[in-house]
């Protein structure tokens, strides 16, 4: 039996499980602006919506072999005989509003590119191209929401988005490095303050 020595200082949330750990240490609050990753990101944010984050991440490797690795020009044709495929799929959330969630998402997320050039442009310029560099003491200063989530959800509704309430947005822009919440006791933590 092995025993756990790492005592790097990490966010709480992270625990002790190597799938978090590895979430935490290198791609939470890391800047991404890869259409195809923001766009799994928001997929992944929200199948999460009333789970924990830990059963998304352990699934992730199997919502991308099932949504085409999240290229949504293929995503964004799937028809019915696909979609009851997918909610047979143990390996993702067989919620049937969170599958048909991804496929609209998909079309909505093609004519913002078409309009903005990329997703990645659409995206950042609600933090104006900078992620926002939060200096928080403890998990519990981090908001669920912001301003700015605020004007993101409705946009992307106003778009025909699905599945991108504001929380869900917040924790899209912390997971994508819009916004780099690591707690000040992190060794991720960053602040310009």
């Amino acid at each position: 039996m092995s025993v756990n020595t790492d005592t790097t200082p990490r966010c709480g949330w992270a625990t002790t499980d190597p799938i978090y750990i590895q979430y935490h240490d290198v791609d939470w609050g890391t800047p991404v602006h890869d259409d195809r990753k923001l766009f799994e990101m928001l997929s992944l944010e929200g199948a999460q919506a009333g789970l924990s984050w830990i059963t998304i991440l352990k699934r992730r490797e199997t919502y991308k072999a099932a949504f085409d690795d999240f290229d949504a020009r293929l995503v964004a044709e799937y028809d019915e005989a696909r979609i009851t495929s997918l909610l047979t799929n143990p390996g993702i959330i067989r919620n049937q509003l969170k599958v048909r969630s991804v496929v609209t998402n998909a079309r909505a997320y093609l004519k913002v590119q078409a309009e903005f050039g990329t997703f990645d442009a659409y995206l950042w310029r609600f933090v104006n191209g900078e992620p926002i560099l939060n200096c928080f003491a403890t998990l519990a200063d981090i908001p669920p929401k912001t301003p700015v989530s605020d004007a993101m959800s409705k946009d992307l509704k106003k778009r025909g988005f699905t599945f991108v309430g504001s929380t869900i947005c917040y924790a899209l822009m912390q997971s994508c490095g819009l916004v780099n919440d690591h707690v000040q006791s992190c060794f991720r933590y960053h602040c310009d303050n």
